[in-house]
């Protein structure tokens, strides 16, 4: 059992004892902190807007999250079977205090977790989130008398409200999309994926769409993370199929991945790189990745005659850099995309809508338009942590004896090899050392994240 607290929110496997998986109570308990922190900021504003993936615990999560809002005398907007981008969307449409997702994004299907927003329907910040679990630890909240109970109203129209921002959006090139003929098979990995993706390639002009584990069930037919390893079907189903390119995403829509006509992966981190691309030529720019995603930004972006900065990792991280330098394009290597004019938040149906417009006016096959960007590797690690271990104690050493290296400690440790470069970092999400190696060889990158490896088990 696993229950972790973070800036990404509270999130857990379920069942196991309070305290150590996202028991019932932890639900309560978290949701109530949440909910009276919102209260001590705004005690005017008592609408809170709610949505959750298809996991097979989003019911009993959404009910106790529902009735614990409604105890504490907030009113919940509940949005039911969504997206996070949509959510976000919907916290400053409704005018809300601010939002709880419901997903454990690309984790397996025993987890869950609450990912908090605040009123500007984006992920409250370290310092707020602090403040939220002080609450719930010191459990400092004080529930609503029976006349102050809170309201419950369902809302599905905001499937519809997302899409036409999409379709609408200046730079999504509708007549081009439709012009463009695809055929297209989407992974929607049993979630709402399965809601959303197609009736966003519908409103774009895009006919003959194949859906693969469409059943919102929460069963995931394969590990739900859209990496190489569990888009196999995907990626058969587009080589057999002939189709265009294949689209996979992962149970809460915020990551965007695609599949090349021959079945062969675009590469996650190459969804950034291609729709920034796309951004920057019709308008100039900066743009901000996190440090553990690839430097080919960093490239197109140059190229563009706009500056690069890099973040820490987390999508709130990214969001202030964003903010602090006005860049027009940004998100993470895992195929999260922020456009920021939309609104501060990855959202892979307005990275669909990118993507397709620069694909159907470029008039390149999906492998084609790959095979124009900047090649580099990233080989991705990681090592299981026990109890106990001290990982500051580890990465000093590190740092020592790559001390003759430039280094970035903005995020755990980054260290730089002429052209190459490593990012050690603990997760915000599992009890884990994350090693990412990156280098324009294949083999490089994977030796050097080895030897790193191999220094870090040395060192514990």
């Amino acid at each position: 059992m696993a229950l972790i607290k973070s800036i990404s929110g509270i999130r857990g496997t379920i069942g196991g004892k309070p305290g150590e998986g996202l028991s019932p109570l932890d639900v309560v308990k978290f949701t109530a902190a949440y909910g009276t922190w919102l209260l001590r900021q705004n005690a005017e504003n008592k609408k809170v807007v709610i949505g959750r993936d298809g996991r097979i615990s989003g019911e009993m999560v959404k009910n106790l999250v529902v009735s614990t809002l409604n105890g504490l005398g907030i009113d919940v907007v509940d949005l039911d079977l969504s997206t996070t981008p949509t959510v976000e969307i919907a916290v400053t449409m409704e005018q809300a205090a601010g939002g709880i997702i419901l997903t454990a994004s690309h984790n397996p299907r025993e987890w869950n977790a609450l990912k908090l927003l605040n009123a500007k329907g984006e992920f409250i910040s370290g310092a707020d989130g602090a403040e939220v679990l002080d609450i719930a630890a010191k459990e400092d909240f004080v529930f609503a008398d029976v006349n102050k109970l809170g309201t419950y109203r369902t809302d599905d129209s905001y499937l519809q409200k997302h899409v036409d921002l999409v379709v609408n959006y200046p730079l999504v090139d509708v007549a081009a999309i439709k012009a463009a003929n695809f055929r297209v098979v989407v992974d929607a990995v049993n979630s709402t994926g399965a809601i959303y993706v197609p009736a966003l390639l519908k409103a774009l002009g895009v006919e003959e769409v194949t859906v693969l584990f469409g059943e919102v069930n929460g069963k995931f037919s394969h590990n739900p993370e859209p990496l190489p390893e569990n888009l196999t079907a995907l990626s058969n189903e587009v080589n057999k199929s002939q189709a265009d390119f294949g689209i996979a995403v992962d149970p809460d829509v915020d990551r965007l991945c695609f599949v090349c006509e021959d079945g062969s992966m675009f590469g996650e981190e190459y969804t950034l790189v291609a729709v920034a691309d796309y951004v920057l030529k019709h308008r100039k720019g900066n743009t901000v990745s996190n440090l553990s995603s690839t430097q080919a930004l960093k490239d197109i972006t140059l190229k563009n005659g706009g500056e690069y900065h890099p973040s820490a990792v987390g999508e709130v991280n990214v969001v202030n850099r964003m903010k602090a330098v006005n860049a027009v394009i940004g998100g993470e290597g895992n195929g999260g995309i922020i456009v920021p004019d939309l609104h501060y938040g990855r959202d892979a149906l307005i990275g669909i809508g990118l993507f397709l417009s620069h694909l159907a006016q470029s008039k390149k096959k999906m492998k084609a338009l790959r095979n124009s960007y900047p090649d580099y590797f990233i080989s991705k690690n990681k090592i299981e942590l026990d109890k106990g271990i001290d990982v500051k104690e580890i990465f000093e050493k590190i740092k020592g004896k790559y001390k003759n290296q430039p280094q970035n400690t903005e995020d755990g440790l980054k260290i730089e090899f002429d052209k190459d470069w490593v990012h050690l970092r603990t997760s915000n999400t599992e009890p884990i050392i994350r090693i990412y190696a990156e280098s324009q060889n294949e083999t490089t990158a994977d030796n050097i994240a080895r030897k790193i490896m191999q220094d870090i088990k040395e060192f514990i």
